[in-house]
């Protein structure tokens, strides 16, 4: 397949979560309004995670190829009058979560990290629907409910809870720093 023209490539070949991620911030900084990006990732999540990322920051996600095991994302640079990055306003700490949890109270603390990542480490009782998941699984989710958003470290989740919001969820609370710090109770499958 020949390769699309674009203004610059990132190699984030290897790298998993948020790496992409940052990486792509980084070197959208040097690329103009308007010019295209293409970044080149083998971390299966990166497509919903860029994508996320990129309808976030008000860049726009043109698309996803597939060659062998390369994903290959193209994304174009907003001018500098549309770009705003958004985060999540109700971000809440892992302490808390713990606390509230601890409490007893009724909530629902959803993980849209990927099944495998959910698979072998996860709070007790979290529902897990990966990010990229997310919006064809709204109808699983109560609207009125608490629900507090948990990733690896706070990046697919201030997106899942921006995505949250904005289709009519209307208690929702980013976890950070996420289940990279997390010292609560966990099960995994060899449980």
């Amino acid at each position: 397949m020949e390769s699309l023209k674009t203004n610059s490539v990132l190699d984030a070949k290897g790298l998993a979560c948020p790496m992409p991620i940052v990486k792509t911030k980084k070197a959208m900084n040097n690329l103009e309004g308007g010019q295209v990006l293409e970044v080149q990732a083998t971390d299966k999540g990166s497509k919903a995670d860029l994508k996320a990322w990129a309808e976030s920051t008000g860049h726009q996600y043109l698309g996803t190829l597939e060659e062998g095991d390369v994903l290959k994302h193209y994304i174009r640079k907003a001018s500098g009058d549309e770009v705003v990055e958004k985060k999540h306003p109700d971000v809440v700490s892992n302490e808390v979560l713990e606390a509230t949890i601890s409490s007893g109270k009724d909530i629902l603390v959803l993980d849209v990290r990927e099944a495998a990542e959910f698979a072998f480490n996860h709070i007790p009782e979290a529902i897990s629907i990966p990010l990229g998941e997310l919006e064809d699984r709204f109808a699983e989710l109560n609207k009125e409910k608490e629900i507090y958003v948990i990733c690896r470290t706070g990046s697919r989740s201030d997106l899942a809870s921006q995505k949250l919001t904005e289709n009519g969820f209307v208690n929702v609370k980013n976890v950070v720093p996420g289940m990279s710090n997390w010292t609560g109770n966990t099960t995994n499958i060899t449980k």
